[in-house]
């Protein structure tokens, strides 16, 4: 029996935004995993072991609950600390209830517990740290995704994930990063069965506003599917319906700019996977010079070399010429867009 996830159902909202964007950028000028310019420095400030700027901007993104930015921030910020960790330590010790250290503190306590062979075991030691960031803002839904992504590491039953996913949703019916722990855990639970992981993609893209990244979320369903080979088919109609939905809510969010990046990112793998060339020069051309370790780092351990040689086959494929899909080159493969 699948788990059926329940909405939280809102008003839907719709922004029309208009964005110039330029010509294709050179391979020199592309760019991987660039921060955008709020994140920038606080970056460019904990390189220097000063944990100021990074407080200010998440203390900024909790204040005007922009989730889905504080999200992208914290997960950011703990990569960064992962091999840089004493301005974060400074943060700790000196505001060890800040709720915002508290987050990326528990964002990197899973993170490194994520890369051990002992990952379920060190998972359920970190389980204090979840609590702690979780009490720190109670409208916050961040702690919560984390939570989600630390029970499907920990091999949470489904009950227990259910009551996660309820607090989740009560704080933010349509967080993208929820929604996307939620799909992942269904993929784990149910490896291979694609359709349940469809329904809820699709379930959660219906009641979104127009221009939320929720809009994104059939996509993640077909890239699971594509870059999986197992399960029964999924029908190319669906496949292209999930990218139609990407496709619509491109163009309402800012163009050439890093945070759509990686929503980009993923929508030209699985164009080019379904061989929609065209489109996937058209989000080329809105994506910019801004390439993302993921999803190109789950088949090639070069993300930013895979990138630029999907775009060159794009655009040899738009003129007229042959290419190719986006294959592992780890073993696996990725399903032709043909079924």
């Amino acid at each position: 029996m699948a788990l059926q996830l329940p909405f939280i159902r809102a008003s839907r909202m719709t922004r029309t935004v208009s964005h110039p964007v330029s010509g294709p950028s050179a391979d020199d000028e592309v760019l991987l995993d660039a921060p955008d310019a709020r994140l920038s420095p606080a970056l460019v400030a904990a390189a220097r072991g000063d944990y100021g700027p990074a407080a200010g901007l998440l203390l900024a993104t909790r204040a005007a609950a922009e989730w889905e930015r504080r999200d992208r921030y914290v997960t950011r910020l703990a990569a960064f600390a992962r091999s840089r960790p004493e301005w974060l330590d400074a943060w700790l010790a000196t505001a060890p209830h800040d709720p915002d250290a508290l987050l990326v503190g528990a964002q990197l306590a899973v993170d490194r517990a994520w890369l051990s062979p002992a990952r379920t075991e060190l998972l359920r030691e970190v389980s204090p740290l979840l609590t702690a960031s979780a009490r720190g803002d109670r409208r916050d839904p961040v702690p919560w995704r984390l939570a989600l992504d630390h029970a499907r590491g920990a091999q949470a039953g489904h009950k227990y994930f259910e009551e996660l996913w309820a607090a989740a949703v009560r704080r933010a019916p349509h967080h993208y990063g929820c929604h996307v722990a939620a799909l992942r855990y269904l993929a784990a639970s149910w490896h291979g069965s694609h359709q349940e992981c469809f329904d809820f993609a699709d379930l959660a893209a219906q009641d979104a506003p127009a221009d939320a990244l929720a809009q994104a979320l059939p996509l993640w369903a077909a890239f699971g599917y594509l870059t999986d080979g197992c399960g029964p088919e999924v029908p190319r109609a669906r496949l292209d319906a999930a990218a139609d939905r990407a496709i619509a809510l491109s163009p309402l969010l800012p163009a050439a700019d890093p945070w759509p990046a990686r929503m980009r990112n993923l929508l030209i793998f699985v164009l080019v996977c379904l061989e929609r060339w065209p489109d996937a020069a058209e989000q080329l051309r809105l994506n910019g010079p801004y390439a993302t370790s993921f999803p190109w780092d789950q088949v090639s351990d070069d993300p930013l070399g895979r990138f630029l040689r999907v775009r060159d086959d794009v655009r040899a494929a738009v003129a007229g010429q042959p290419s190719w899909h986006p294959r592992s080159e780890r073993g696996g493969r990725v399903r032709a867009g043909d079924h």
